[in-house]
């Protein structure tokens, strides 16, 4: 069984233009089976085979010379020594799609692909099944709340049953074709996570504070990254979680949303907060096996804004597009006016989520309540301080089952409107 991805037309109009195309993120979101998928008489070489990737690194030159053209090259960022030899062979003629690869977010594959790619190359991201996919939706906009957008979107609407359960089982695609209990997976990825990409990354000579860490950074999901509060419970110095994290990140398995600051927010909070890609990992690890225990936990309201996070993010990368100049979060401390008493006062402010696009800020509260009122979106009007942007449309997204208008410019909008 193949779930069909949002991302398919994007690939295969990229592709049509280049000589080359990477396909990267994290392990297990179904790169190599994509390609397989669209290109099923391309064939297929992954270097997570030893054998294959020892005659890659040893003779890369005679190892393309022994490879059909086009190639699926999968788990490029193995094959470092390969790169200046793909560049040769894409310089020697003006025919197209000649290599498909596909590789982990690492800084090494991206420097690798930069230099010797410049050019030559398209570079994509695929994340975990986003809930369009899950639930068959045949959309592909990334997430702006515009009037067009969401009466754009409105037009494909379509409820989402068990939400909650989604958000536990998490969105990598092998647990929505296979029968693969949920611990056998996650116990398997992070074994495997250990074993392969962390390896090549950073020595660790303690594994059991590694994963310790793991587990510390699940738990604090949604939160301001705190270096000094991860090293106390993990036990290590703060240099040593400052590279963990980092490695974390150019492997995918988090992202940091960095803070909106301009010349015209002065008391803004510039730490950035911690999400993991994948709900359904961040359970394992911080030990929420049930997604009915998860519902109603003291971390339901961060794990929320985890999938939804994760979801937003999907939107953009799905349709080809960047999205770390575009999403951003804001908190500090600000006048603001109080909707009940109408005085001024001042206080420490978030939104959860703003996205910028066009010169506009749209401010998004993000509440798994389904009880949305128009004060839970009262620091939206400290964008109004930034003189050279214009704030858009604000929005409440939660779990209430239609959308609503509480103001001209805010609205609520269900789950479904991503």
């Amino acid at each position: 069984m193949f779930i069909k991805r949002s991302i398919e037309e994007v690939i295969k109009k990229r592709a049509k233009n280049s000589k080359c195309l990477l396909l990267t993120g994290p392990r297990q979101v179904g790169k190599s089976t994509l390609y397989k998928e669209m290109y099923p008489n391309v064939k297929y070489y992954t270097f997570d085979d030893k054998l294959l990737l020892s005659t890659a690194e040893t003779d890369p030159k005679l190892f393309l010379k022994n490879i059909s053209v086009p190639a699926i090259l999968d788990e490029v960022q193995y094959a470092a020594s390969l790169f200046p030899y793909i560049k040769m062979e894409c310089d020697k003629d003006s025919v197209y799609e000649k290599f498909y690869l596909t590789g982990s977010q690492q800084l090494n594959l991206m420097k690798n692909v930069k230099e010797s790619l410049a050019g030559r190359v398209s570079i994509l991201e695929l994340q975990g099944l986003s809930l369009r996919e899950i639930n068959g939706i045949d959309f592909n906009k990334h997430f702006v709340p515009t009037d067009e957008y969401i009466l754009s979107r409105e037009k494909s609407l379509k409820p989402y049953e068990n939400l909650w359960k989604t958000i536990h089982r998490g969105a990598y695609p092998e647990l929505y074709v296979t029968e693969r209990e949920w611990v056998d997976f996650y116990s398997s990825y992070v074994k495997t996570y250990l074993e392969r990409d962390i390896r090549g990354e950073i020595e660790i000579k303690d594994e059991i504070a590694f994963t310790r860490f793991l587990t510390a950074c699940a738990a604090r999901t949604g939160q301001l990254l705190n270096y000094a509060n991860i090293a106390e419970e993990v036990g290590v110095s703060q240099v040593t979680i400052k590279n963990w994290i980092s490695v974390l990140s150019r492997t995918g398995l988090i992202y940091l949303l960095q803070p909106y600051y301009s010349n015209h927010l002065t008391r803004a909070i510039k730490t950035p907060k911690l999400y993991f890609r994948d709900t359904g990992l961040a359970c394992y690890l911080s030990r929420w096996n049930s997604y009915e225990s998860l519902e109603y936990s003291a971390v339901a309201g961060n794990m929320f804004e985890t999938f939804v996070v994760s979801e937003i993010i999907k939107s953009f990368t799905n349709e080809g597009l960047e999205y770390d100049f575009n999403l951003f979060y804001y908190r500090g401390k600000d006048k603001i006016k109080n909707s009940d008493t109408d005085k001024t006062i001042e206080k420490e402010v978030e939104i959860d989520l703003i996205v910028e696009e066009n010169g506009t800020l749209y401010p998004i509260e993000i509440k798994k309540s389904a009880n949305p009122t128009a004060s839970m979106a009262s620091a939206f009007g400290v964008l109004d301080k930034v003189a050279d942007k214009k704030r858009g449309t604000g929005v409440i997204l939660c779990q209430y089952d239609q959308k609503l208008y509480l103001k001209e410019d805010l609205v609520v909008l269900p789950i479904e409107f991503i």
